[in-house]
């Protein structure tokens, strides 16, 4: 398959029905999101930690067969530990905090069949109502590029 170009039609249940379906793989859906991902980066400025070769091997591995089986996920960088890689809750004071396990929160995502391909930016400490922390600047709004 050379892509998914519907794939912005479908919400996550909608993707974890096609593979179920067996319409496309969890690494043809990987493949996509990751596609987007790094064509919307220079532009949006949303993913802080890409782990697109994780959510790679993790789309070709035994998935779980939870309700969202397969589908591409990107964690926020605050309160939702991978474990071995980097939070930085938006803020350089957190820089080189990697913490050693999945936080509950993770560890029930990839349960659900959720594969991890980023994590993207947060207010510094998520003490802000718009995200634009120092650490790694302003995100912008899909809708909107001025905001």
């Amino acid at each position: 398959m050379g892509g998914l170009p519907e794939y912005d039609r479908y919400d996550a249940l909608g993707l974890a029905e096609l593979v179920r379906a067996g319409e496309v793989t969890p690494a043809e859906l990987a493949e996509e999101a990751i596609r987007r991902a790094e064509a919307l980066q220079p532009v949006l400025n949303f993913l802080v930690t890409p782990l697109f070769e994780r959510g790679r091997e993790t789309a070709r591995g035994t998935l779980p067969d939870g309700p969202f089986r397969g589908v591409p996920f990107l964690l926020k960088d605050i309160l939702q530990d991978l474990a071995g890689v980097r939070t930085m809750a938006g803020s350089a004071a957190m820089e080189g905090f990697v913490p050693d396990r999945d936080a509950e929160v993770v560890r029930r995502f990839r349960e659900a069949g959720l594969v991890i391909v980023g994590k993207t930016s947060v207010p510094e400490l998520g003490l802000m109502g718009v995200t634009e922390p120092e650490a790694f600047g302003a995100t912008r709004n899909p809708w909107d590029l001025s905001r």
